[in-house]
């Protein structure tokens, strides 16, 4: 069942297209992630140009982390004044993230500079956190408690705020930054932020896991609709055929993810989203270094 994709410019199987949303979609409810990380380099593989991939790979987040949140409403899981603090850095950070990709674009690099981000950026978190997740894994085994950090440097810095769903009393400066950063990423690679903000909420303001998946997801949605709206207006690269495909997957996805979530540990959690983060990032790398089937590529000038 073939579809024509008018933006991308090419024929995909409308099948495969729902089925790698519903995966995304498993994935934001089980982790708290947009699962961009995964749909985006996916997209890639099944021949949707990069600039495509990113500023469509966003608005499928919208919707499978959505149906995320709503699942999380209902355990009373998801921190607002966190995700609110959180937002604040997200939407400076989309704003300067799609600069910066406007401007790598008219360079004729964003294709490259996209997938060597994915490389760097899921390697050095994936390889972090497996490493840190197997630590876990094998003192919840010995019998011991887990522990979670109270006081760190974090804790010392100025402009506090209480955050009664998350039990911290901490300073506002790390979540802006945090959310920056997450911005940014949404905007030049395409993803929620959530395999970056996951963990940074986790170790570095101390959040309890359970808190960390819905209010991330609740972040997500505001950043990554924010980011399709600036690429949608600026770069025209939104393919709304395919993000209705993806969507519609997603959706239907997040729920059976959040359900399966809540089954499991949390130190099994981290592990498995550690494990698919350096799965991806192996992939994409060795595309990257493979020679290529088509060593040149002829595109008319001024198209997008």
């Amino acid at each position: 069942m073939q579809v024509y994709l008018p933006i991308a410019e090419v024929s995909v199987n409308a099948l495969m297209l729902l089925g790698l949303g519903g995966l995304v979609g498993v994935l934001s409810g089980m982790f708290g992630v947009g699962g961009g990380f995964l749909l985006t380099p996916l997209l890639f593989f099944i021949g949707i140009p990069p600039s495509v991939a990113v500023a469509t790979g966003a608005n499928q987040i919208v919707a499978s982390s959505f149906s995320g949140v709503l699942a999380h409403l209902k355990r009373k899981t998801v921190d607002f004044r966190m995700g609110g603090v959180l937002l604040a850095g997200g939407i400076v950070g989309a704003t300067l993230g799609v600069m910066l990709f406007n401007y790598l674009k008219t360079m004729g690099q964003v294709d490259l500079l996209v997938r060597l981000f994915y490389v760097v950026f899921l390697g050095v978190i994936g390889a972090l956190m497996f490493v840190e997740s197997l630590r876990a894994l094998r003192k919840s085994r010995r019998g011991g408690p887990p522990t979670r950090k109270k006081h760190n440097w974090v804790h010392g810095l100025p402009l506090k705020m209480r955050f009664r769903t998350s039990g911290l009393y901490i300073s506002v400066i790390p979540p802006v930054l945090v959310g920056l950063s997450v911005g940014v990423l949404a905007a030049i690679m395409g993803v929620g932020g959530g395999f970056i903000m996951v963990p940074a909420m986790i170790y570095l303001l101390g959040m309890p896991t359970k808190v960390v998946i819905g209010t991330s997801l609740f972040q997500i949605i505001f950043v990554a609709a924010f980011t399709t709206v600036l690429h949608a207006s600026t770069n025209y690269t939104v393919d709304v055929m395919l993000a209705v495909l993806l969507i519609l997957g997603g959706v239907v996805g997040a729920q059976f993810g959040t359900i399966i979530g809540t089954r499991m540990k949390a130190e099994q959690l981290r592990i498995l989203l550690a494990s698919m983060v350096l799965l991806v990032c192996g992939k994409l790398a060795l595309e990257l270094l493979l020679r290529p089937a088509e060593l040149y590529n002829i595109t008319a000038v001024g198209s997008h």
